[in-house]
């Protein structure tokens, strides 16, 4: 004879289907993908990575241009939408940005060179491990190069020019020129292996992720710069900062993933929708 199914049985069969729905959706496999990405692996050797390479490196190119000395100190508290109090606690850990072209030394370029290169290096990877691609021969590293110096070149107009200003236009420049450059990034860093329309998804969710951030940032580390300012010092902003580049590495390795899901599920939701008429 046979068995019949118990009633726990019975009772977890809706349970399993819904499992087994989310598995398969959209969400399910961005969060599979994200978790053979150790995306948060990534997001906090991002953070280390820019920090040692892009703060240093900005100091000294913003130092050439004395009318804008301060620029990248303005640049974070506009991107990270500060009050005026923290606003100003940031300021205090770049008081003296004209220095810093004066004071570098050649073997301190050379540090910031080989730092540079990593960062790119490890940016790369992750885009690569987005797209499931094999890494990229050794002689490809010139990539790395021209895009660490575009990088620096777009960070500082950025800074010098104020594209985070609260009018509408000022926020749609920025977010236009975001979207360009992380197009470009993920096809200059993938070598071309991945099409412009496959890019774009990504590139359009990496730039409203970090719009986003910016208004969490607004909420979260606003107050928090000021809180710790009094209670750590200038340590307790240096914290803050570092804790605001893991979310940018977050948005930047996470958009580029939700980019791939989209590409891949646009011509599923097109090809069902041609069924329905």
């Amino acid at each position: 004879m046979p068995m019949k199914s118990s009633p726990a049985a019975n009772r977890s069969t809706p349970l399993r289907r819904l499992r087994r729905a989310v598995s398969r959706s959209p969400v399910g496999r961005g969060w599979r993908r994200s978790s053979d990405l150790q995306l948060g692996q990534r997001a906090l050797g991002f953070a280390a990575l820019g920090f040692l390479t892009l703060v240093p490196l900005l100091l000294i190119v913003s130092s050439a241009d004395p009318a804008h000395g301060q620029g990248f100190a303005q640049w974070l508290g506009d991107g990270l939408g500060l009050s005026t109090a923290s606003r100003r606690k940031v300021e205090e850990l770049f008081t003296l940005p004209g220095q810093a072209l004066r004071t570098t030394t050649a073997f301190g370029i050379a540090t910031l060179a080989v730092f540079g290169l990593t960062f790119g290096s490890a940016v790369q990877t992750g885009y690569e491990s987005v797209w499931a691609l094999p890494a990229a021969r050794w002689h490809a590293r010139w990539r790395h190069v021209v895009w660490l110096g575009v990088l620096t070149a777009y960070l500082f107009v950025s800074a010098t020019t104020g594209l985070w200003e609260g009018s509408v236009f000022g926020t749609w420049a920025a977010l236009a020129s975001a979207v360009l450059f992380l197009w470009w990034s993920q096809r200059m860093l993938l070598g071309g292996r991945v099409g412009w329309r496959a890019l774009l998804p990504g590139a359009m969710a990496t730039a409203l992720g970090l719009f986003g951030l910016r208004i969490f940032s607004q909420v979260v580390f606003s107050p928090l710069i000021a809180s710790n300012a009094v209670t750590y010092g200038p340590f307790g902003t240096v914290l803050v900062l570092q804790a605001w580049l893991v979310g940018v590495g977050v948005v930047v390795f996470g958009g580029a993933l939700a980019g791939r899901v989209l590409h891949e599920e646009l011509p599923r939701v097109a090809h069902a929708l041609k069924r329905r008429r």
